[in-house]
């Protein structure tokens, strides 16, 4: 009869359940899907329609916040209007890969979207309609939106027109 040392039984178990447990964890943490953009709410929120015909959802664009549009009772922040503009030239009616953070923010999905292998939360800093979320923005993306969005304040474009833009984080606390 054949005798496991302990040796034998934790290298049996790295072998087998490491890789496992590597694969649940990024199963877990990203989901990409295909979905059409069928709504585009404001600059960095739409909704998706996936193409495998599950159900509807809403998706917060990770790691960028665009200024704010006037919703009810409330007016909109300046270039609020120009963002929800920009999104929709964008993505409104395109098929895009949508890579799911597994984060959740007022029951709306956090999303990468990306478009012909574009990072479309990223262009849109990259074009001066939304700030680098710095708050939410986690490695691999904080310096590169950072970047973008520095880009962006040096060549004046989109939002970086204004002389001194209120970030919609402290526009939405007033």
């Amino acid at each position: 009869m054949t005798r496991f040392n302990s040796k034998t039984l934790l290298i049996a178990w790295l072998v087998v359940f490491i890789p496992l447990l590597l694969f649940a964890y990024t199963q877990a943490s990203e989901k990409v899907i295909q979905g059409k953009v069928v709504q585009v709410k404001d600059g960095d929120t739409v909704v998706i329609a996936p193409v495998d015909g599950g159900q509807f959802f809403v998706c917060r664009l990770y790691g960028i916040d665009a200024p704010e549009t006037a919703k009810k009772n409330k007016t909109g922040q300046p270039y609020g209007e120009e963002a929800k503009k920009e999104l929709k030239k964008l993505v409104l009616g395109q098929v895009v890969d949508v890579e799911l953070t597994g984060s959740k923010t007022y029951n709306r999905e956090v999303c990468i979207i990306r478009k012909n292998g574009v990072n479309v939360n990223l262009e849109m800093v990259k074009r001066g309609y939304a700030w680098a979320y710095v708050r939410y923005l986690k490695r691999p993306h904080a310096s590169e939106y950072l970047d973008a969005e520095k880009e962006a304040r040096t060549k004046k474009l989109g939002l970086w027109q204004q002389n001194n833009p209120t970030p919609p984080w402290e526009w939405r606390k007033k």
